[in-house]
């Protein structure tokens, strides 16, 4: 029997957690395992209550994007949001969220986002990746990047983690943090996530690829 996902909510919102509750429920292979109301308690809980998967609310008390970063070394963020400024959605993606729900299809989209991420990919609502990808770097007009590059590129783009390209590419994986670190440099990109829309963006992947 597979262990079930453990789902953590955080969300000032009484109603709107006890929908995003009930709707679990109803899903096979899921536990919620913790519940936070205020942006404060954030760390503490996800550090004490071990979860696969975050959905945070961006704007509870305060502006939940400076905890993401740091959130991001322990769990997968879902970003469930009221706000649909594509500004809003980036700066989260960018922090290191692994996918934006809007709040208002939050009942038709959320259980796409959370078997996207708990495959290792990345996920946004198609409108709202469009416009994304649009707004990041323009390619040069020389390509920056090696074909090993490139390769290591596809492959942390489709969810893939270093140890899994390394074997893969039969090379070490120092050697694949070292080749990331490269790839940032040269594309001034942040996180696997953007540079997953940086491989959608120039054709390295197809979106198919990523979304799973």
């Amino acid at each position: 029997m597979e262990t079930p996902l453990r789902i953590a909510i955080a969300d000032d919102h009484a109603l709107f957690r006890q929908g995003l509750k009930s709707q679990l429920k109803l899903q096979t292979g899921l536990t919620v395992v913790a519940e936070v109301d205020r942006a404060d308690q954030l760390a503490s809980v996800v550090g004490a209550t071990p979860c696969d998967i975050l959905l945070l609310d961006l704007q509870m008390e305060r502006s939940s994007l400076a905890d993401i970063e740091s959130l991001a070394e322990h769990t997968a963020i879902i970003v469930v949001t009221a706000s649909e400024r594509a500004e809003d959605a980036l700066a989260a993606i960018r922090a290191g969220a692994r996918a934006v729900v809007f709040k208002r299809f939050a009942i038709e989209s959320l259980m796409d986002a959370i078997s996207a991420v708990a495959d290792g990919h990345v996920w946004m609502p198609p409108a709202l990746q469009k416009l994304l990808t649009a707004r990041l770097r323009e390619p040069p007009e020389e390509e920056p990047l090696t074909p090993r590059e490139r390769e290591i590129v596809r492959y942390v783009a489709v969810g893939m983690r270093n140890a899994e390209v390394a074997e893969k590419l039969a090379i070490s994986e120092v050697t694949v943090k070292t080749h990331l670190n490269n790839i940032f440099q040269k594309l001034h990109l942040r996180g696997r996530t953007t540079l997953a829309l940086y491989a959608i963006r120039v054709g390295i992947i197809g979106v198919q690829d990523r979304n799973g």
